[in-house]
């Protein structure tokens, strides 16, 4: 006779052991709803918890939506690299909105996406206390979003970020190349840095080439390279609307991969071309730092980053000096940085010209 116990069986399967825990999800969801709320519109209708967002259009003659998608890209990297994630919402906001914009548009509301390998109720409400913020910044509402926790396919403490802003413009008050003609005043709103693009690069050339820390103080920077690579991208949104609303403004263009001259050609038609002068404005310094360490040619650093010009705003000649007055009284460094000529045979849409000072 054996003295053997029976073998138990094994403890049945559940969510929370293949690594998903709902518990923690609600508890995410009770520590955003109040950010939610500090972001929002009178058009918000309902509120954080339902399965959709909703928001009363309001009046309009003829209204379109214009809606933008994006994310941050490998900034994350630099972000869940030093603990702080306080910040990167607003960048993604920024890079929503301020697509949604250029047309003309008001962004209106904004949903937000987390993938992340384990929910963390503190570190989600971290990420979207910057996006509620950014949608202050943005005036429009942080109308709900997603958080999605993926075990095996992120481990914890590791996240991804997208979001989708809705704006609504008027069908006659559309901006864009259609508009833009010979005579045209181009004006360069500067960046707060880096903002959300190129950081494949940069992180290749300082963290990876040059072994530099990102909690190293670096004195030409005046601050450690973390805190200057997670300088929050600048949010034009609203600038841009006083501009539209106070003067006659016929494009714009928001400066992310690609460059200056490479988004500024989305906005200029066949005919005409924007001739800009380096000259007008200087770089900071971080893009100083990435060149001369990396080595990094001229051309690659234009089309990479936004060397120092974040938002253009193209406008009728007559309205230079009121657009200019605009974003200085709005606390925005601004200058004109080009003029829109006649095209000449086979010049480009957009010619730079010149060198940025103490390059």
């Amino acid at each position: 006779m054996s003295d053997s116990k029976p073998r138990q069986a094994p403890p049945g399967a559940s969510y929370k052991a293949a690594g998903v825990d709902i518990d923690a999800g609600d508890e995410a969801v009770r520590l955003i709803a109040p950010l939610a709320r500090t972001a929002s519109r009178p058009e918000v209708r309902g509120g954080i918890g339902g399965f959709a967002g909703l928001f009363a259009l309001g009046k309009y003659r003829e209204p379109l939506l214009a809606a933008g998608s994006d994310g941050v890209g490998t900034k994350l990297a630099i972000a869940q690299a030093m603990g702080v994630h306080s910040t990167i919402g607003i960048d993604l906001v920024a890079m929503c909105v301020d697509d949604v914009v250029v047309c003309g548009a008001e962004p209106l509301f904004l949903q937000d996406y987390i993938a992340i390998g384990k929910v963390e109720p503190e570190l989600v409400a971290s990420i979207v206390s910057g996006v509620a913020e950014g949608c202050i910044q943005a005036g429009c509402a942080l109308l709900g979003g997603e958080t999605a926790e993926h075990p095996g396919m992120m481990q914890p403490g590791q996240y991804d970020v997208s979001a989708t802003a809705v704006g609504v413009v008027e069908a006659s008050q559309v901006l864009g190349p259609e508009r833009v003609r010979a005579g045209d005043v181009v004006i360069g709103m500067a960046s707060s840095g880096l903002h959300s693009n190129g950081y494949s690069l940069a992180r290749h050339v300082l963290l990876e080439r040059a072994g530099l820390p990102l909690e190293g103080q670096l004195e030409e920077l005046g601050t450690t390279l973390g805190e200057e690579l997670l300088t929050p991208t600048r949010i034009y949104a609203r600038d841009c609307l006083e501009l539209a609303n106070e003067c006659e403004v016929h494009a714009f263009c928001h400066v992310t991969g690609g460059g200056l001259a490479g988004n500024l050609a989305r906005v200029i038609p066949h005919g005409v071309t924007a001739r800009v002068n380096r000259g007008a404005w200087t770089p900071s310094q971080i893009f100083r730092t990435i060149q001369s360490l990396g080595q990094v040619s001229q051309e690659e650093m234009e089309k990479t980053f936004n060397m120092g010009i974040g938002m253009v705003a193209v406008v009728a000649p007559g309205d230079r000096d009121r657009a200019l007055a605009i974003l200085a009284a709005r606390h925005v460094l601004a200058m004109e940085i080009g003029t829109v000529g006649e095209a000449e045979d086979g010049s480009a849409p957009v010619v730079l010209s010149g060198t940025h000072p103490g390059y």
